[in-house]
This record gives structure tokens, C-alpha cells and sequence, in this order.
């Protein structure tokens, strides 16, 4: 699970995020409003901890903002204002839950682990599959018609992220924004680097697929011979 947190307080972000990571999930760090809604529009992540006192763009209005898109990715509001009141705003505005600072990492847990079991809530697919191939992505396999292979953790991010859009031109942005995160010092052409790995692993595989340039925009995975 991909984890976003939106939050300004650099010391509690930092802190929650070695601690998701240290439990096996992917987090990544937005300071304010305006780059949160940026990222949940690009859909990279499955769910948010949102700060509710943010700069620019306020928690609450980020919130209602996604809600009225349409996006019902679920949404945890860790926030310092623990009065009644303010728990039914943040509730009426769209949070699947609410959580007051200062709190326990061990109920932060708890918490994601209900909102992830609700019907409408994020499910970690066991498989994805497209074409010939099918990614298990917490196992990091790729399974083709020549067998099975080990991907690396950025490998396995990438394919993900190919076969939740397949036949869709992707932008190199938005690959760098989904599998490196906003914060990562990362130069483009590593990118591409893996992409040639991907490659490489699509012809070991022997899978029909291809991933494709579009020059000069990103990568697009489809059906059709490797050239």
C-alpha cells in the first residue's frame, strides 16, 4: 500500500514515515494542501493521512475538493483540533476517520487497518494482470509464459503502475511522481534505466507485451512484438 501524508510538521511526517515504512508500506510526503491535491489527482497513492491545518489549501478543503471529484480514496484527518465539532466537520467533509494529535503510532496502525477493511475502502490487489503477464506485487513476481521472476522494489513499483493503466501513455512525470515520490532527488535518466530493465524482463519472460515510447511525452505498456 502507498501511503501519501499530507503534513507540515516536518519532524512528526518524517517520523511517521520511517515508521509505515519499517511496518512495509510506501510513504511519501506532501507540506501543503496544494501538492497533496496534486498527488491524489495523479492517483498515486491508495490512502491519505491529511493534516487538517495545512498551508495554502486547508485540510477541509482538500478534502471536499477530492470528494466532490468523485475520488473516494479512503482519508485518515490527523489534526490538533479534538473538539466534538470539529470531529463531525471533518466526518461531514469526507474522512473515513479522524485521529487527534498527539497519538500512538500502534492506533494510527489501527486506524488504517479499519478503514483499508471497509467494503468502499483500498484493497491490495493480490494480482494484477494484463496481457500475459501477472505482477503479485507484495511478493514482487512477475509471472510470463516462460516462467516466473524476482523484481526489485522499484522494478515491481513500475510494473504496477504500468498494469493499473495499461495501454495508456504515462508521462515521464507522473512515473517519477508514483514511484519515486515528490521529495526524491532522482535524475531522469534513471528512469529510463529501468525501463530498459523492464524491457529486459518482458523478453525473458517471452511475454507478447511491449512497453512503447512516446517521445518526447513517457512510456505506454500494450500487446505487439518487441522491436
Amino acid at each position: 500500500m502507498r501511503i501519501l501524508l499530507v503534513e507540515d510538521d516536518k519532524r512528526l511526517a518524517e517520523s511517521v514515515k520511517y515508521q509505515l515504512e519499517k511496518e512495509g508500506f510506501t510513504a511519501d510526503i506532501c507540506e501543503t494542501g496544494d501538492d497533496g491535491m496534486q498527488w491524489i489527482l495523479e492517483g498515486a497513492c491508495d490512502l491519505v493521512l491529511l493534516d487538517r491545518m495545512l498551508p495554502g489549501m486547508d485540510g477541509l478543503t482538500l478534502l471536499k475538493t477530492i470528494r466532490q471529484k468523485g475520488i473516494n480514496l479512503p482519508v485518515i484527518l490527523l489534526t490538533a483540533l479534538g473538539e466534538l465539532e470539529d470531529k463531525i466537520q471533518g466526518l461531514d467533509a469526507g474522512a473515513d476517520d479522524y485521529l487527534v494529535k498527539p497519538f500512538a503510532f500502534g492506533e494510527l496502525m489501527a486506524r488504517i487497518r479499519s478503514v483499508s477493511r471497509r467494503p468502499s475502502a483500498w484493497k491490495q490487489s493480490k494480482s494484477l494482470s494484463y496481457g500475459d503477464l501477472t505482477l503479485t506485487p507484495g511478493q514482487k513476481q512477475l509471472k510470463g509464459p516462460a516462467g516466473i521472476c524476482e523484481l526489485s522494489k522499484r522494478e515491481a513499483d513500475l510494473f504496477e503502475v504500468f498494469l493499473k493503466n495499461p495501454a495508456q501513455t504515462l508521462p515521464r512525470g507522473t512515473l517519477l511522481l508514483r514511484v519515486w515520490g515528490p521529495e526524491a532527488e532522482v535524475e531522469e535518466g534513471n528512469l529510463d534505466n529501468y525501463i530498459h530493465f523492464l524491457r529486459r524482463r518482458l523478453c525473458m519472460l517471452e511475454s507478447t507485451l511491449r512497453i512503447v515510447t512516446a517521445r518526447g511525452i513517457g512510456y505506454r505498456l500494450e500487446e505487439g512484438p518487441h522491436v
